[in-house]
Formats: C-alpha cells, structure tokens, sequence
C-alpha cells in the first residue's frame, strides 16, 4: 500500500495482485453523502462510541475502508448500514469531522436504488414508517411510527411491545403527535429531496 499525503486530505492508492482497487465506489460515495471519506485515517472513535456497533456484522471504521477499498457490494449488501440510528456520536467524536450516519443515509438510498435488498427481515419499512412519521409532523411520533409499521410489516415487535407499553403508561409515549411549527419547511425539504 502507498500513501500518498496531501495537505487537504489523504489519498489511499491501494495496490493488489490485479492492480489498483477501483476508486469509483469511493468517489460515488462522497459525492452522495458530501463526507470526506479520503480523510479517515482508522482511529476507530466512531466505533467505539456507535450505540449500535455491536450489532452490525461490519463496524462503522470498516464500512469507511471497505468503501475506500472499492467493495460496493459487500457495503450495500451489509446489514450496517440499516443499523445506524443517526445519533451523531461518529461525527462528534471524529477528528476530521466525517459524519458516518449522513453516509450510512446516502448507502441506504445507493442500496435501494440498485435494488439490494436489507439483510435484516423489514428494517426498510421501519426506515420508511421513521420516514413518514417526520414527513407529517416535523418529528417521529413513536406511536404512530410503529403502528404503522406494524401494520405494514405484520410483525407484532414482541420483544418491544411490552416496553413500549410501559413507557406509554409512564407518558414517554404521547398518543397524540405533536407537530414543530415549521411544517412548511419539512415539507419543503421532502418535496426537493423526491424532486432528485
């Protein structure tokens, strides 16, 4: 492997016994997240402080390498990439400031639209009912949210559904939504987003 350093970024050029890995996963995965992947040097802070880390069969450090490593399929194919939950830990705690739930975002939509299926049986249509719920209140409504989901996936959430219960009767769970002020501009962002 040669690494080639520039002031901006750093350069991975990787050398195999067939010659130099494909570059254009990498190049096609910054231009639809906006992340600068080129940056990431593996300190493995985004690992260590992804909630969901462990439940993903690749961890968020190797997603970045797989990508710089040119494995489109193997990335879009993973179960990692439904697993992020957006919190922004990654992003807080890298020092190059590479938001890896914006690109976990921009991976999914690559999936979806190349056809790949998740791995995990209906994460896309918790990831679509999450969707919606934004779309019509300016945030997710966790009622509302899953029994959408619920209705659309037949799945019962057993293991969830009697937490979910007692957060309800704690009042963690509103039956109600409630709605920002802004909705106007959710919407707005919705409709430029499907315009693309």
């Amino acid at each position: 492997m040669r690494i080639a350093i520039k002031r901006e970024e750093i350069k991975l050029e990787t050398l195999t016994s067939v010659g130099k890995v494909a570059s254009s996963f990498l190049e096609e995965a910054k231009k639809k997240s906006g992340e600068n992947l080129g940056l990431c040097y593996q300190c493995l802070k985004c690992t260590a402080g992804c909630p969901t880390a462990p439940y993903m069969d690749i961890r968020p450090n190797n997603i970045i390498r797989m990508i710089q490593m040119g494995m489109k399929k193997e990335v879009l194919g993973s179960s990692a990439i439904w697993f992020c939950v957006y919190c922004q830990t990654c992003g807080t705690r890298c020092p190059n400031e590479i938001h890896i739930g914006v690109l976990m975002d921009a991976l999914r939509e690559m999936a979806m639209e190349e056809g790949i299926p998740a791995k995990e049986k209906n994460i896309h249509l918790f990831h679509e009912a999450f969707i919606q719920s934004v779309r019509r209140g300016g945030r997710a409504h966790e009622v509302t949210m899953l029994m959408e989901y619920i209705l659309k996936s037949k799945d019962l959430m057993k293991d969830s559904l009697l937490p979910g219960v007692k957060l309800f009767l704690k009042g963690k769970f509103p039956l109600l939504p409630s709605f920002i002020k802004g909705r106007g501009e959710i919407k707005k962002i919705f409709e430029k987003c499907t315009k693309k």
